[in-house]
């Protein structure tokens, strides 16, 4: 089993540069995953062109030869490039594909039983378009299984999103995690932070804790692949 980081990816605004608003693109880190036939893209952040590009830059495949794609969250910049892969299977946390689902489902409804005058479908057409896309778009992802495959697991880290998950990937001598945003940056990590603002700050601490105890190496959500400076040189 290998990996490779195809794209580093950024924040909108990074709140430890002193940024409050968004000042560039975000667009999550994009990671490829080898094992036997596999070929794992966990988190298409970037356009599907750029990302096609990239894709052939750093390991010279093209999208056809993705198997499966596994999304950390499902933020939009987390899977911009998903169409792009259409002809794999796309993963996501089981509870995170369900917490989701409702909350897209109550948007629309609500949206649609709102009279003209309130903003309701008439005024809005759009809005329904994007919510309609992610409810197809959702619909098409799996729950994931606890290992996608060997030495490939499923890691939760709720906090950020409910269903947030990152991979966990076990080598012989070391172990390395994707930890998607639960540690977006290095600067995070340097000062002892976890992602905030967030639903469930409590959680992001305790996922934030759990990823720097376990991995040697992190793949950052918005940054690169980091050794885990609390642990021993390997």
């Amino acid at each position: 089993m290998e990996f490779r980081i195809i794209s580093i990816g950024c924040l909108p605004a990074h709140p430890l540069w002193n940024e409050r608003s968004p000042v560039r693109t975000g667009h999550a880190t994009t990671t490829l995953i080898s094992a036997g036939k596999r070929k794992i893209l966990v988190d298409p952040g970037l356009p599907p062109q750029m990302l096609a590009a990239r894709l052939n830059e750093r390991a010279g495949i093209s999208p056809q030869d993705i198997t499966d794609v596994f999304l950390t969250s499902f933020a939009p910049d987390v899977r911009r490039g998903l169409q792009l892969f259409d002809g794999a299977t796309w993963h996501i946390s089981e509870t995170e594909r369900e917490v989701v689902g409702v909350n897209i489902a109550t948007a629309l409804k609500d949206l649609v039983m709102r009279r003209e005058d309130q903003g309701g479908v008439a005024k809005d057409e759009s809005l329904r378009e994007i919510l309609e896309q992610d409810i197809a778009m959702l619909s098409k992802c799996k729950n994931a299984p606890d290992s996608l495959v060997e030495r490939v697991d499923l890691f939760p880290l709720p906090g950020v999103s409910p269903g947030m998950c990152g991979l966990l990937l076990s080598h012989a001598r070391h172990t390395v995690l994707v930890c998607g945003d639960a540690i977006p940056t290095v600067e995070h990590i340097e000062q002892g932070k976890s992602p905030s603002p967030v639903p469930d700050l409590q959680a992001a601490k305790a996922s934030f804790e759990e990823a720097l105890e376990i991995a040697d190496l992190l793949i950052l959500g918005r940054d690169n692949i980091v050794v885990n400076p609390t642990k021993r040189p390997f």
